[in-house]
């Protein structure tokens, strides 16, 4: 703990949250101490050698509950990867996976290196030792536990630890299943790269939606012309974003990354900032005149919605008094520490809590499971049944419209759409609308129903909590 502001870590901040919640709980003591705890964490510690010499890289695997197994979480690269992070990162994923209700433990794992200072086929050979490493002890798995892409990884390396996976069971039909997040090319499923940003953008829909919710905010309305800040315009950042400014009509007002921010009233283009920032690796130098070198300045400009989108702990006791949006969504990990929640709080900022607001990751990760575990891609059975079936109703009005006695006729492109099956897509949106519909519920019905619950963290702490308690149970604990 930092003694001079007396801020918790993360893993210190998840337990203070954890703590308020099972307060208003009747759990016994020993089934509050099994929750809280991290069953097990293994650090790995292997060497490549690259550039001539052994390099030696410290990795990690965590795995916080196993009230139902596999257990799922996401592997990051990172410099600021350490046992604590990746245990409250699993003690996030437990909770996450029991509120959105995908078949899942809680785990975590994360290796201390910043991807950026190697090659690609460096990366590739660090990556498959790691998998190794994992694989071995069946620390990565399909029916134990399934890693997916987390902060510096993305499909590629999903890639490499599904190949490492199968090259050491060559007889696991399986195998595919070991991890999620792939590319479509190998195993993966339509939606998942952007399905964390989507499920931020539908936890908002859902958000706005909640009348009593929305007026608790100060807010009106709906997501048009809401002014948004988001901080990391990374994969969730951007598809949020995009999302939300070119469906929901919300407007960005700020981009923040590490090296500045840009602010505009006015609006910004997500889709040339993102472009900018691929080709020169950040935003300074970018053609606006709103640009402001320090970055961290932007999370305290006026704004409706605050998406934090990178790291933990942006918001923390040093600026959230200071914090100026009405709503805050946390679509990274425990981007608000416990401290400036309380603070928050008593501001009356609503916040979305993370467990929920980036679940649409792991829950499209759990419908790509599925998929690799009936190996065959959703809506191929079914997509031309339902098309034909269609086929009837349009061949009905097109003879009916063809009556000058009735006169109408059918709008223009309706039968293209009428017609036009669910392709797997179209289904993974779908589940994924309906998952965080449901659990938003599920909070919000907690929220608004009891007097001792003044927030949504809390809500959502004390739904996904009793969800495990009542797994534990009916193991006999």
């Amino acid at each position: 703990m930092n003694t001079q502001t007396m801020e918790p870590g993360f893993r210190d901040s998840v337990d203070q949250m954890f703590n308020r919640a099972v307060g208003l709980m009747d759990l016994s003591p020993g089934l509050e101490e099994k929750i809280r705890v991290c069953n097990a964490t293994y650090t790995v510690r292997f060497g490549v050698r690259l550039r001539g010499k052994i390099q030696t890289f410290t990795g990690y695997r965590s795995v916080h509950s196993e009230h139902m197994e596999p257990v799922k979480g996401g592997i990051r690269y990172s410099m600021g990867v350490d046992q604590q992070e990746v245990e409250a990162l699993a003690a996030l994923m437990t909770y996450k996976c029991a509120l959105v209700e995908a078949p899942f433990g809680g785990s975590k794992g994360g290796l201390c290196i910043d991807p950026r200072e190697w090659d690609e086929h460096e990366l590739e050979l660090i990556t498959r030792r790691f998998a190794y490493e994992l694989i071995k002890r069946d620390l990565i798995n399909p029916s134990q536990n399934v890693p997916a892409p987390d902060m510096g990884t993305g499909e590629r390396e999903m890639a490499w630890i599904a190949d490492q996976y199968k090259r050491m069971h060559t007889t696991d039909i399986n195998g595919n299943a070991c991890v999620t997040g792939k590319p479509l090319n190998a195993g993966g499923i339509a939606g998942r790269v952007e399905a964390t940003g989507r499920g931020v953008q539908y936890a908002l829909r859902a958000f706005f939606r909640d009348e009593e919710g929305v007026k608790k905010s100060g807010m009106s309305g709906d997501l048009d012309g809401k002014r948004i800040i988001v901080q990391g315009l990374g994969n969730v950042g951007y598809h949020a974003a995009k999302f939300l400014s070119e469906e929901d009509g919300s407007v960005i007002t700020g981009v923040i990354e590490r090296d500045g921010a840009l602010f505009n009233p006015d609006g910004i283009d997500v889709e040339k900032v993102r472009e900018w920032i691929a080709k020169h690796g950040g935003i300074a130098g970018y053609a606006d005149r709103h640009y402001l070198e320090n970055g961290a300045k932007i999370l305290e400009e006026e704004c409706d919605i605050l998406i934090p989108a990178a790291l933990e702990g942006v918001i923390n006791l040093q600026n959230a008094d200071r914090i100026k949006a009405a709503l805050i969504i946390e679509a990274a990990n425990g981007p608000v520490t416990a401290g400036a929640d309380e603070i928050l709080r008593d501001k009356n900022v609503v916040i979305i809590p993370d467990m929920y607001a980036n679940a649409g990751g792991v829950t499209v990760s759990y419908f790509e499971w599925v998929k690799n575990l009936s190996h065959i891609r959703f809506g191929r059975m079914g997509r031309r049944q339902e098309e034909s079936r269609h086929q009837l109703l349009i061949t009905e009005l097109e003879r009916l419209s063809k009556d000058k006695d009735l006169g109408w006729s059918l709008s223009p492109d309706f039968k293209d759409k009428y017609l036009r099956g669910a392709g797997e897509l179209e289904l993974v949106r779908s589940g994924l609308d309906d998952t965080m519909r449901i659990a938003y519920q599920s909070m919000a019905d907690v929220w608004h129903g009891r007097d001792d619950v003044t927030d949504l963290r809390t809500a959502a702490y004390l739904v996904a909590i009793g969800k495990v308690a009542a797994s534990y149970r009916a193991k006999g604990l």
